[in-house]
């Protein structure tokens, strides 16, 4: 099957009435649950984008509030990968490099504080310096004055 480009999409969905409109985009959300929650960002979060890291911080916390717990390197790792997916997903959702940026940053000085000990594990640190890299090219695409402040941030770590 052949999927059909964005622009020819845009234009189909232009030409829609309001109320088919909302049954694809209802019938798109049952679909997936990546779908769900991105519609439900939209909807409810996108008009308050701090509120919304604000709360994805606190799921960061909680989250690593169990690892301070877990004994077993292995099963951090695989913890905090599920971790930055998530994050990750938030951040396309957002769709700004400046949280993106801030969001990284909050990772790595929960990564350090936590006293998990990653300095054990080579695959742990790899995943340190390769979040390092992402947070630096984030921070180059920014505007000199917001890249200042999260360079700030960065050395800090």
């Amino acid at each position: 099957m052949k999927t059909v480009t964005l622009h020819e999409l845009k234009k189909e969905l232009h030409e829609l009435p309001p109320k088919q409109l909302a049954e694809l985009c209802i019938t798109l959300a049952k679909y997936k649950k990546d779908n769900k929650e991105f519609l439900d960002y939209l909807l409810f979060e996108a008009h308050d984008k701090n509120n919304f890291i604000s709360g994805v911080k606190k799921e960061i916390d909680a989250n690593f509030e169990e690892l301070k717990n877990q004994p077993n390197l292995y099963y951090v790792k695989k913890s905090l990968r599920k971790l930055l997916r998530i994050i990750t997903k938030y951040c396309r959702y957002v769709a700004d490099k400046a949280l993106a940026a801030e969001l990284h940053i909050y990772f790595c000085q929960k990564l350090k504080a936590s006293g998990i000990p990653y300095h054990k594990s080579q695959l742990l640190i790899n995943m340190y310096e390769q979040q390092l890299k992402k947070i630096n090219s984030l921070i180059n695409a920014l505007h000199e004055d917001l890249q200042q402040d999260y360079l700030n941030d960065l050395e800090k770590l």
